[in-house]
């Protein structure tokens, strides 16, 4: 009973840390409330995130302010065409005498201090660059002279340049996986927003505009025994529990529970992907919901309000159907939640 009080009055305690955490970012970004909740989710539930969006919204200001806020040793990589796996691990080049010189690289510099890895446009690398990072995002370690590193701290945050074709390399499916969400990016719909945006010169110097957001307001090396607490102390009900089953069974076999999505044949539109990996995902980024919504038990509301980030990029559709998943399977989870009654 002591024991149980005292984890209410940590996680209680971290609540509104997590509450702060959130403020500071939206210090520096405007407009995106849902975007930074989805964030904090994922941080709490200890996933690796993608952003996606239109270039110049602010995917590389949020996360970078999100990295500041998070504390902890921070490293970034820009994904190029040229880039290998072996840029990530080391540097070589001529020190001020002339002399070749080896430096740790990005993923090195930090050794197991390490929080935040930041790789920006990651489909401008090559599917070599991919496998290495999946190894990181999989298992928090790499190989590297002849030894294995460990990340235990490591969470990895990344970009994808969508509006270029040219000189990208989509990622795999395996790699994709390994994200706990890929969150959508917009611009903010806000008119006081929009307008801060463009015309407050606050907002047009980012790296002065993030010195605002307070450092460190989490502890990275406490996050991951505060994450095991969440799960541990947020309980599903029996009747959650039979809600979540129902809908993957409804995304396994959307027609035989009559869900329609227009212009598909449902008997081909889903060709794979609701793993238990990917539930059990979903079910660890809805304790982390409810917990910030100051609950103990699960929700049905918890559920809905990660499943697209969590399950959308998860569900494979037959390729004919590929150039239009994004509406597709939108639809396609719209109509899961109005066909499976809630609880």
């Amino acid at each position: 009973m002591r024991l149980a009080r005292e984890t209410d009055s940590i996680l209680s305690d971290w609540r509104d840390r997590a509450l702060r955490f959130e403020a500071e970012i939206g210090k520096a970004v405007l407009g995106q409330a849902r975007v930074i909740r989805l964030l904090t989710i994922a941080t709490f539930a200890r996933g690796h995130v993608l952003l996606e969006g239109d270039v110049g919204v602010g995917k590389t200001t949020i996360l970078r302010a999100l990295a500041r806020a998070i504390g902890g040793a921070f490293e970034r990589i820009e994904g190029t065409i040229d880039l290998m796996p072996a840029d990530l691990i080391y540097h070589a080049h001529l020190d001020e005498d002339g002399k070749p010189r080896i430096d740790p690289g990005p993923l090195l510099r930090q050794g197991e201090g390490l929080s935040v890895f930041f790789f920006n446009e990651i489909n401008r690398a090559r599917p070599q660059v991919h496998s290495l990072l999946l190894r990181l995002m999989a298992e928090r370690s790499v190989s590297a002279f002849n030894r294995d590193h460990h990340f235990p701290h490591v969470q990895v945050f990344a970009d994808r340049n969508r509006v270029e074709r040219e000189e990208t390399f989509e990622l795999p499916a395996a790699a994709r996986d390994r994200f706990l969400m890929e969150v959508q990016v917009a611009a903010p719909a806000g008119e006081e927003a929009r307008r801060s945006l463009v015309f407050d010169p606050r907002f047009h110097n980012v790296d002065s505009l993030l010195m605002g957001v307070e450092p460190g307001v989490l502890e990275p090396q406490a996050l991951e025994t505060v994450a095991r607490m969440i799960q541990i102390s947020i309980h599903a009900s029996p009747t959650l529990e039979a809600y979540v089953l129902t809908l993957w069974d409804a995304l396994c076999d959307p027609q035989s529970h009559g869900v329609t999505v227009e212009g598909a044949d449902m008997q081909r539109l889903v060709q794979g992907g609701a793993s238990p990996r990917g539930l059990s995902y979903l079910v660890r980024a809805a304790r982390v919901r409810a917990w910030l919504e100051g609950r103990d038990v699960i929700v049905p509301e918890d559920v809905r309000a990660v499943f697209p980030e969590v399950m959308a990029h998860r569900i494979f559709v037959d390729p004919v159907y590929e150039m239009r998943r994004e509406k597709l399977v939108g639809e396609l989870i719209a109509g899961l939640f109005a066909r499976v009654p809630a609880p």
